[in-house]
């Protein structure tokens, strides 16, 4: 197995998750947020939603994909044991730990806010995102070790050869399309806790381990032909927004989804794939801060929708609190304190000199 360093997929991780707090404060801005949970201004923003909607068909496909990814670099020195016991440490217990102690907060804080009457409600909420994920390593796990040990033989040359063209990594669309047609999601981009979040993720995992898998040609064609990924993305958002007002028929929406990853990928990969001190930090962070960010941003969404501003700063000030309060909490709190690093994924002893995390 190749041992380079691939510094671009974990600066993808860490974009895709600071676009999702600022796509889940964008909700708290428009008319309809209380239906799914959130707290709700009184002056909606409603243009914010023409570029969230943009970012939602491929922001969840994206991370499903680097996690596939990253599962393929945790296998280069783990053997299936190994692997198991390592990702139960890493998923299943801040899953576990947060639909107890965590996803609750929020709801508290909802709650508060709308003087409800309080109480205590153990959910997964937004981490069902790693419950999904875990689920798939104990699916897709004896296929991958599988594949791993026939690195060598004709499929993998076979899928080197056929991702060494631009319809290549374009054409596993065909398979979330036949997803969509057969589960046939009123809502294509409603992930969160439905059978269409869980089999696109699914798909999404598997083909990121098999683009990584196939080996450099994956990489070099998307490297090649980004701006072509990027153009027909942009042409197919233009239509959904203009065409169809935001709900493109299933399979343009795959297209255009997939079509935007193979896109990030491609820039990702000729310009983040060297290493940084910033990135070193981040992608620690990273992982605590999603599971901690919807009860941060709820506390600021609590305490700045009542002041007299305007909607648009009040958007900005609560992306400043979320962000501030994120950090605060990462540094002083989780990063330094040894039994909690791992109920936040981290390892057990904080290191003043970690480096770079890896995908593993």
């Amino acid at each position: 197995m190749t041992t380079e360093r691939r510094y671009d997929i974990d600066w993808l991780r860490v974009i895709a998750i600071g676009l999702l707090l600022i796509y889940h404060i964008a909700i708290i801005f428009q008319p309809w947020a209380m239906f799914i949970g959130f707290i709700r201004s009184d002056e909606p923003l409603e243009t914010l939603w023409g570029p969230m909607t943009m970012l939602n068909v491929w922001r969840i496909p994206l991370l499903f994909y680097v996690s596939g990814m990253g599962l393929y670099f945790a296998m280069r020195k783990r053997n299936w044991q190994q692997l198991l016991t390592e990702r139960s440490k890493r998923i299943l217990l801040p899953f576990v730990f947060g639909i107890i102690a965590i996803a609750p907060l929020h709801i508290f804080i909802f709650q508060k806010y709308y003087k409800m009457p309080m109480g205590y409600f153990p959910n997964s909420g937004h981490l069902w995102f790693l419950g999904n994920i875990f689920v798939y390593v104990l699916l897709l796990l004896p296929l991958f070790f599988y594949l791993k040990k026939k690195e060598e033989g004709r499929f993998k040359k076979a899928l080197s050869s056929f991702m060494s063209n631009p319809v290549g990594p374009l054409s596993i669309s065909v398979f979330f399309i036949l997803e969509e047609l057969l589960v046939n999601p009123a809502i294509f981009e409603l992930y969160a806790q439905t059978w269409h979040g869980f089999f696109l993720g699914l798909l999404a995992f598997f083909f990121g381990f098999l683009f990584v898998y196939s080996g450099k040609a994956f990489w070099q064609t998307i490297l090649k032909w980004r701006w072509l990924y990027l153009a027909l993305a942009v042409v197919l958002y233009t239509i959904r927004l203009t065409v169809f007002e935001m709900q493109s028929p299933g399979y343009l929406m795959v297209i255009e989804s997939n079509s935007w990853i193979l896109g990030v990928f491609g820039f990702g990969y000729k310009y983040l794939n060297r290493p940084s001190a910033t990135l070193s930090y981040l992608s620690q962070a990273a992982y605590p801060v999603y599971i901690i960010h919807m009860f941060v941003l709820y506390a600021g969404a609590m305490i700045i929708l009542p002041l007299e501003m305007p909607p648009v700063l009040k958007f900005i000030a609560i992306i400043a609190f979320t962000g501030a309060g994120c950090y605060l909490i990462y540094e002083f709190i989780i990063r330094r304190m040894g039994v909690l690093r791992p109920l936040f994924g981290l390892k057990w002893k904080f290191n003043k000199t970690e480096k770079t995390y890896k995908l593993s």
